[in-house]
């Protein structure tokens, strides 16, 4: 296993070496929970700049893909994803951030042979059984839980308003913390309780990354080793950001993204 941080990124990646480059492999972006597919916008820019195609995912429940939450699931968000990989030529560069990680792992249970790489972000790694709530139960430093009302006459999680900003971007500039809070959107409750599954014979022979994030509020670094710890992955990269680096080092997230696809 090679653990790498963002300033040695760039060697990996072989910068200033000459030679043709080989064709590049599709990077298919899965937002979290309480967000959607334009949360990509900065990094699948400086994917495609260097060559990968993009396809960037709205998980339905949100604007980009309306739905009442409670015809929403979790299975509906792992075909959703499957969809988006049959439509790609190769296998993809599959990326999930927070929530994202368990439905990579259930497109990846799904349709292994569809992805080259997982690439976990600041992301839920389950093991069979695993759902969001059941894992973040286990995240005594996370600081989100105080912070999470349940609306269970419109089905949805919902953030406080005047904690979203230093939860989720506390290492964010002040104009980013501002406009944050109006930013966050309510999450269908049931997908965060169901339990993923997934085995060794399909999710457990996929290509694994992690990036993990040394500042996080929402998924602890602790809880970010502690889960690398009991699923080995390929490599790992360190980021200095809290739970947003597609916001606050979007370089160095594009980056770590590219080293990946190697």
């Amino acid at each position: 296993m090679n653990t790498i941080n963002s300033q040695t990124i760039a060697s990996v990646l072989g910068v200033g070496e000459s030679g043709v480059a080989a064709e590049k492999p599709t990077v298919v972006l899965v937002h979290g929970a309480f967000s959607n597919g334009q949360v990509w916008g900065y990094v699948a820019g400086k994917l495609q700049a260097a060559g990968h195609p993009v396809v960037t995912v709205d998980l339905p429940g949100r604007a980009g893909a309306p739905m009442a939450p409670d015809q929403v699931s979790l299975e509906l968000y792992r075909d959703t994803v499957v969809q988006a990989l049959n439509g790609v030529s190769g296998p993809a560069i599959l990326v999930g951030h927070s929530f994202g990680g368990i439905v990579i792992a259930a497109a990846a249970e799904q349709a292994p042979e569809k992805i080259k790489t997982l690439v976990f972000v600041a992301a839920y790694l389950p093991h069979d059984g695993d759902s969001l709530v059941s894992m973040a139960q286990q995240d005594p430093d996370a600081k989100i839980g105080p912070h999470l009302q349940i609306n269970k006459e419109q089905g949805v999680a919902v953030v406080e308003y005047s904690a979203r900003a230093e939860l989720f971007a506390n290492d964010g500039p002040a104009p980013l913390k501002a406009k944050l809070p109006d930013l966050i959107l309510d999450e269908p409750l049931v997908p965060l309780v169901s339990a993923v599954h997934v085995t060794d014979a399909r999710f457990g022979q996929v290509d694994k990354v992690y990036v993990h994030t040394s500042l996080d509020q929402v998924i602890s670094p602790a809880f970010q080793a502690k889960m690398v710890a009991s699923t080995p992955v390929r490599s790992e990269y360190t980021l200095q950001t809290g739970h947003l680096p597609f916001l606050t080092d979007v370089e160095g997230l594009a980056n770590a993204i590219r080293a990946a696809a190697i």
